[in-house]
């Protein structure tokens, strides 16, 4: 039994310091702002996308990895010849990545095992699981018992989204199940989230974003009677309101630790900016 290396792509927008401490290996999607390509929050940061992003004339794209630029990482994870990979993607109803990691799994099969799984989710939805299973990994956990983790959170975790508009849903087809919200008009800010299928949906929705903000705390006690096991905050170009969020759910759910992390460029292409999220694995009963 070798030791586990965890694999995911940039739209997990992990922390780079919890990208360096675990050890996760990260498959660069790519954004394009007009004419100019960049590699996911590594030759653009998120704060000098949101800033040319409220300066483009045109909705920016974004664009999956290609198979070959997976086979480069799995076969530099598996080059001493010990190692499981585990490759953990954004949802594969919302991006080709995912179906590029298994195209990538079945050009190296002859050589090497590689299990992909799709997360069913986006941003730190994949990373809070990333994050957790390289934690067990660091910790010698088999590759079995890091894909039972992987699992549970994908089924148990939940994610609720405000974005200041759907445009960007909309205009770059992300929209899912939401496509009934928009034009929505007088101040109503729809709650979103991703179901089973990893597609976006809506939950509800409030009038103005102070009632919006206190429904999807309404939410998060109802969904966790028990507590939060797990909980990140995300943001775009707003961190003090991310903050003032954190801040709450520290005193509402007497929680020590609380993820912050902020949404890359490729999640905020889609999100757009002032976009603000909880991401919650509620505690088992």
């Amino acid at each position: 039994m070798g030791k586990v290396q965890v694999i995911t792509d940039s739209t997990a927008d992990i922390p780079k310091d919890l990208v360096e401490e675990l050890g996760i290996s990260i498959v660069p999607l790519k954004v394009h702002l007009g004419n100019e390509s960049f590699l996911d929050s590594i030759n653009i940061t998120p704060a000098e996308f949101y800033q040319r992003l409220q300066q483009a004339e045109e909705m920016p794209t974004t664009s999956q990895p290609s198979p070959i630029d997976f086979v480069e990482v799995y076969r530099e994870a598996a080059k001493d010849g010990e190692t499981d990979i585990l490759s953990i993607h954004l949802s594969s109803s919302l991006s080709g990545t995912f179906q590029s990691a298994l195209l990538a799994q079945s050009m190296v099969e002859d050589e090497f095992k590689v299990t992909v799984i799709d997360s069913k989710t986006a941003s730190f939805g994949i990373g809070m699981i990333v994050v957790e299973v390289a934690r067990a990994a660091k910790e010698g956990k088999s590759l079995d018992e890091c894909v039972a983790i992987a699992q549970r959170m994908i089924e148990n975790h939940q994610v609720y989204f405000l974005v200041d508009t759907l445009e960007y849903l909309q205009k770059g087809g992300r929209i899912g199940k939401a496509s009934a919200l928009v034009g929505s008009l007088l101040n109503i800010k729809p709650i979103l989230s991703i179901n089973s299928e990893g597609e976006v949906c809506p939950k509800d929705k409030a009038r103005g974003k102070n009632k919006a903000t206190g429904r999807v705390f309404d939410l998060l006690k109802q969904d966790a009677p028990n507590g939060l096991e797990r909980v990140a905050v995300l943001y775009s170009n707003n961190r003090e309101e991310a903050d003032t969020w954190v801040a709450r759910i520290k005193d509402e759910f007497e929680m020590d630790q609380v993820y912050l992390a902020e949404i890359g460029p490729v999640i905020g292409a889609h999100a757009g900016p002032g976009t603000l999220a909880i991401i919650s694995l509620p505690k088992e009963s």
